[in-house]
C-alpha cells in the first residue's frame, strides 16, 4: 500500500535560493519529485514514469525512513546510480552542483537527496527549481488527495475483510472435515450397536415366545387338576407343581440369552451414544463456522464494493480538475498514477 504524502509547502521557505533548495532537499522523496513535475511539467512530462521508479528506489534503499527519507548515504547512493546505469560517482554529481552554485565550497552534506541527482539527470537550472510554481489550485489538490488516501483506506479494509474471510473459510471446511469425521465414527458405532439392540429385541421376543409356552401348560394343568378322575386330577397337579417349582430349561436359555444380550447391548451403548453427541456438537460448530464464513464473506464483498466505488469517485475528480487552469500537473500525475498502482490489489469478487 502507499502512504499518503504530507502536505508540501506552496513556496519554500529561505531567504535566498541556496536556503531554499536546503528545503526542498528536506521534503520527502515523493515530495521532491512531485515538486520538479510540477516546475517542468512541460518539458518532462515524458520522464514522470521515470520519476516514480527513482522514488520507490529510494525509499527501498533507505532501510532507516523508507518513505520518510529525503536522501540516501552515499552508500546507498552509489547504489542508485548502479541501479540505472549512470556511471558518474557521488563526488562527480556534487562537483557538477558546486560547478553551478546549487553547492557551495563549504556545503557537505551527509546524504545525497534525489533533488540533486533530478538537477544533474536533466540539467536543471536550481534557481528555476526552488522558485518553481506549485500550481494554484492546492485546495483541488488537497481535496484529491484525501481521496487517495480514502482509496487507500479502503482497500485495506478491502484486503483485511478478505484476508478474514479467507481465515473463516478456512476454519469452515476444517470444521466441516471434522464434523464429517464425526458423523462416520457414530456411524461405525451405531452398527455394533444396532447389531446389539436387534440381538435384544431376537432374545425377547423368545422368552415371550417361552413364557407363553410355559403359561399355557400351567393353564392346562391347572384346568386338568379340576375335572376329571381323582387320579388324573392329582397327576396334573404334580405336573403343576413341578412347572411352578422352577422355570423349563428352554424358558431358563432364552432368559439367560437375553441377559446377555441386554449386557452386550448397553456396552455398545455408551461408546454409541458418545460418538453422537460428539458428531452433533461437530455438526453444530461446522454450521456456526460456516454462517460466521458467509457472514465473513458478505462483508469482504461490500468492503470491496466500497473500495472500487472510493476509486471512481477518485478517477473522476482528477478529470475533472486536470482540465482546470493553473493545476499542479505533476501532482496530480502522481496522484493518478497512485490510484493507478492500487488498482493492481483490487481483490477480485469472492
Amino acid at each position: 500500500f502507499f502512504f499518503a504524502m504530507p502536505e508540501a509547502p506552496a513556496v519554500l521557505p529561505g531567504s535566498n535560493d541556496h536556503e531554499k533548495l536546503q528545503e526542498l532537499s528536506k521534503l520527502n522523496y515523493k515530495q521532491q519529485a512531485v515538486w520538479f513535475l510540477n516546475g517542468f511539467w512541460e518539458q518532462h512530462q515524458d520522464q514522470a514514469e521515470t520519476l516514480w521508479k527513482y522514488v520507490h528506489t529510494c525509499q527501498k534503499l533507505d532501510i532507516e525512513f523508507h518513505e520518510d527519507g529525503c536522501g540516501l548515504d552515499e552508500v546507498n547512493a552509489h547504489r542508485f546510480l548502479e541501479e540505472y546505469n549512470e556511471t558518474l560517482t557521488v563526488r562527480e554529481l556534487r562537483s557538477k552542483l558546486r560547478s553551478t552554485g546549487a553547492l557551495s565550497e563549504s556545503d557537505r552534506p551527509k546524504l545525497v537527496p534525489l533533488t540533486h541527482f533530478l538537477l544533474f539527470k536533466y540539467n536543471t537550472d536550481w534557481h528555476k527549481l526552488v522558485n518553481a510554481s506549485q500550481g494554484d489550485n492546492s485546495a483541488e489538490i488537497k481535496k484529491a488527495q484525501e481521496m487517495l488516501e480514502k482509496v487507500q483506506a479502503a482497500f485495506r479494509e478491502s484486503e483485511s475483510r478478505h484476508n478474514e474471510a479467507k481465515t473463516t473459510a478456512a476454519a469452515a471446511a476444517k470444521s466441516e472435515a471434522a464434523a464429517v469425521e464425526k458423523e462416520n465414527e457414530a456411524r461405525e458405532q451405531e452398527a455394533p450397536f444396532k447389531a446389539a439392540q436387534e440381538e435384544v429385541e431376537a432374545a425377547l421376543a423368545e422368552v415371550h415366545a417361552q413364557e407363553a409356552e410355559y403359561q399355557g401348560k400351567i393353564d392346562d394343568c391347572k384346568k386338568r387338576s379340576e375335572t376329571g378322575g381323582v387320579v388324573s386330577r392329582n397327576k396334573a397337579k404334580n405336573e403343576l407343581a413341578q412347572l411352578e417349582a422352577e422355570d423349563p430349561l428352554p424358558l431358563s436359555r432364552a432368559k439367560i440369552t437375553l441377559s446377555a444380550a441386554q449386557k452386550r447391548a448397553e456396552k455398545t451403548r455408551a461408546p454409541f451414544e458418545a460418538a453422537t453427541k460428539a458428531a452433533e456438537a461437530a455438526r453444530a460448530s461446522a454450521t456456526a463456522d460456516r454462517e460466521a464464513a458467509d457472514a465473513a464473506k458478505r462483508q469482504a464483498e461490500a468492503a470491496l464494493s466500497d473500495a472500487r466505488a472510493r476509486l471512481q469517485e477518485a478517477e473522476d475528480y482528477l478529470e475533472e480538475i486536470k482540465s482546470q487552469p493553473g493545476c499542479a500537473a505533476g501532482a496530480l500525475w502522481w496522484i493518478d498514477r497512485e490510484l493507478h498502482e492500487q488498482k493492481k490489489y483490487l481483490p477480485t469478487s469472492r
